[in-house]
């Protein structure tokens, strides 16, 4: 895939426990991150129940829009984690155990140790391809372009490296962050000025409480440091004209 084609991704957090708000979702944060930093966009985020119907719905949805899909969450041990039956389900495939993660698991485990509960995680969609797990030893998997990692945020990240090989992108996007001392109001008409003249750098303004202030910080990305550094430069300027305070944060 040649570097100037625009990749994008979909993620799913799978999961009860972030809905209800018991489990605080970092997963999000973690690999939209590292998608950007190898040039892949991530166009949306959903967070879904774990219920059959809703995962084979939004998986279908979210494969055809995007170029790839990451979902986190529902492949553990126990009887909720239904993630991989329900992609299974996705693309029509058998449901059964995947005879690499089984001797993964079974080298894993100390003698005794493999018992029914953990040989779930080893159950997957026919012939899907594992996703290698450093941290524990039960492999996510990926049919297509739907990748499935833990909901495990250690796990999940340590499983990124892996999967890099596996991941086309284009070209890593950048970003500049300008933090001021001021509120958005009073910077909102110059700011949608610079943006309205420079459609292909993307601006937002974040407002901030720190150590006592209040500020905004202008966070500009493209794949273009050229075009990080102009749309700056504009920003600077109403910034001095307005002699608007300049914060390190």
């Amino acid at each position: 895939m040649s570097k100037n084609i625009k990749v994008n991704a979909a993620i799913l957090i799978i999961g009860n426990e972030i809905l209800s708000g018991r489990t605080q979702d970092t997963n999000t944060s973690t690999l939209a991150t590292w998608l950007n930093s190898i040039g892949v966009k991530v166009g949306e985020v959903r967070v879904i129940p774990d219920i059959e119907n809703i995962i084979i719905e939004t998986i279908n949805l979210l494969r055809k829009k995007y170029n790839y899909v990451f979902t986190s969450g529902g492949i553990g041990p126990t009887h909720d984690d239904i993630t991989a039956q329900s992609v299974s389900k996705t693309f029509g495939l058998k449901y059964e155990i995947h005879k690499e993660a089984f001797k993964i698991l079974e080298k894993y485990y100390k003698k005794g140790e493999f018992n029914e509960g953990r040989q779930k995680m080893v159950w997957m969609p026919k012939n899907a391809n594992l996703i290698l797990n450093p941290t524990s030893g039960a492999p996510g998997f990926n049919v297509e372009n739907v990748f499935c990692l833990p909901g495990v945020p250690s796990i999940l990240k340590s499983m990124l490296g892996g999967l890099k090989n596996k991941i086309v992108g284009g070209e890593p996007i950048l970003s500049h962050t300008i933090s001021l001392k001021t509120v958005e109001s009073e910077i909102a008409n110059s700011l949608s000025k610079v943006q309205n003249e420079n459609d292909d750098v993307e601006i937002g303004s974040y407002p901030f409480f720190h150590a006592g202030k209040l500020g905004v910080s202008i966070v500009l990305r493209s794949e273009n440091q050229t075009r990080i550094d102009e749309c700056s430069s504009q920003i600077l300027k109403f910034v001095n004209e307005k002699k608007i305070e300049i914060v390190e944060r």
